[in-house]
């Protein structure tokens, strides 16, 4: 197997200027000449390995957010924007590579604009005058700004994640969640007790009085609470990380806020090293880790995909949430696999199945057009309302990691990933997925020409160049 060679120029140039060293210093500290230190920085020659371990030893560099980092993500964005129609031509993947390794900050501000020209093309295809009339920034959605922040923060916010771990754990060992969220919540002069509330509420907040929904199951009233704690008494922090983030507008910093109380909250319900350690004993099991921790299935399979601390990190996971129309409604990726920013999600994906099935975990073995293969598990979750007319929601859910992880996972006993031929050849996004003979394609792929014979008798009315 190959190599994968790791051109990171612009972290090189971030790490040297935030030490406030010279080329020629920075060389030394790293042990190579000047030329060579200039050609990686410029991405002419991949960073060597020995160069690696002096980032770490000496600069304390996260090697491995380096290696799979934002470029090999918005390779993959720039590459779905690019084939478009209003585009003459794609671009080389080797071209995106250099861009989003020498001017990251470039390829973001291309991915804004592609996406501000996306909704305004569906504004007016939509008619959607009313948003107009709203006052929103028409250039940017403050939803899709918020997502791509945490998508380029991995999902992980350290501070945030181990202020969680302290207050889970203020002894060294993992407390119980409920009892602390309502001391803090206590020492704040909120009262909380319990009581019926309408379908699908969860709490009702008058002043310093706090009602939960007894309907409500009780991992979702634990996080409700411990998200309360994290927006009453760690808003410097939460302002703190904002400020960093430096949205463009008060409304994603608000949505953001609440990610933030969000991501506490899992943290607290899941603590770091007491989850990360229940799920290499218990090889990722996702019903004995919700037992154990009083979570529930969502909730655990959201945090495995979120485990991302430097020095500690877990077995690197995606997670996605879909609704019964296949919309994506959650996503997050530490592997390679990175979802489509512009359209659905493949067809063949076993995660569409998930609602055939009902109470089921579904195993898939995929590959992907780039020939990385996947453990993917999904399954159906439903949050009832409590009532017999109150709507339930339905989504499924999917958990996946690369094939070399698998012997970590309970749910690879039995599955044969040595086979070639047990893996579903599965596509990103039909717009840019190059599989010329996939049974399930629903639009060409639009940097590809198409011929249309008159006497075709395939699934598909035309073949692909």
């Amino acid at each position: 197997m190959a190599t994968h060679k790791i051109y990171a120029g612009a972290a090189l140039r971030e790490t040297r200027s935030r030490h406030g060293l010279t080329q020629r210093l920075f060389a030394d500290r790293l042990g190579v000449s000047l030329p060579y230190l200039s050609q990686m920085e410029n991405n002419h020659r991949p960073v060597s390995a020995g160069v690696l371990l002096r980032l770490a030893s000496e600069f304390a560099v996260d090697v491995g957010a380096m290696a799979a980092g934002d470029a090999d993500r918005m390779v993959l964005d720039m590459a779905e924007a690019l084939a478009d129609p209003l585009f003459d031509a794609p671009t080389p993947l080797a071209d995106l590579r250099l861009a989003a390794s020498n001017t990251p900050s470039l390829a973001r501000a291309f991915l804004d604009l592609y996406r501000a020209h996306r909704e305004g093309q569906d504004r007016l295809a939509a008619l959607d005058e009313a948003l107009g009339a709203t006052g929103q920034n028409a250039l940017t959605s403050p939803w899709e700004e918020v997502r791509d922040f945490f998508h380029y923060c991995d999902n992980y916010i350290d501070a945030v994640d181990r202020a969680a771990e302290r207050f889970a754990c203020p002894d060294g060992k993992r407390a119980d969640p409920m009892a602390r969220a309502l001391a803090a919540l206590s020492s704040r002069g909120i009262t909380v007790d319990r009581a019926e509330l309408p379908p699908g509420a969860v709490f009702r907040r008058d002043g310093n009085r706090l009602t939960l929904n007894v309907s409500a199951e009780h991992a979702s009233q634990v996080f409700q609470l411990l998200n309360l704690v994290a927006r009453e008494t760690r808003g410097d922090l939460l302002d703190a990380t904002l400020d960093l983030g430096r949205f463009r507008s008060q409304a994603a910093r608000d949505i953001a806020r609440v990610g933030l109380a969000n991501s506490f909250a899992g943290a607290a319900l899941l603590p770091y090293r007491a989850f990360l350690a229940a799920a290499r004993a218990e090889r990722h099991d996702l019903e004995r880790l919700a037992h154990l921790f009083g979570a529930s299935l969502e909730q655990v399979a959201h945090r495995l995909s979120t485990l991302q601390r430097p020095g500690e990190k877990g077995v690197p996971f995606f997670f996605v949430r879909v609704d019964q129309a296949g919309t994506i409604t959650k996503r997050h990726s530490a592997t390679r696999l990175q979802f489509a920013r512009f359209g659905g999600a493949c067809p063949l994906w076993n995660v569409h199945q998930a609602f055939q099935t009902p109470g089921r975990f579904l195993r898939q073995l995929a590959q992907t057009p780039d020939g990385v293969r996947y453990l993917c598990l999904s399954r159906e979750v439903a949050k009832p309302a409590g009532q017999f007319r109150a709507p339930i929601r339905r989504f499924a859910i999917c958990l996946g990691c690369e094939i070399t992880h698998a012997r970590d996972m309970v749910y690879a006993d039995g599955l044969d990933p040595g086979n070639p031929h047990s893996y579903e050849q599965i596509g990103i996004s039909c717009r840019i997925c190059p599989r010329a003979d996939c049974h399930q394609r629903s639009v060409p792929p639009i940097d590809r020409d198409i011929v249309v014979p008159r006497d075709r008798q395939g699934p598909l009315p035309y073949a692909i160049g």
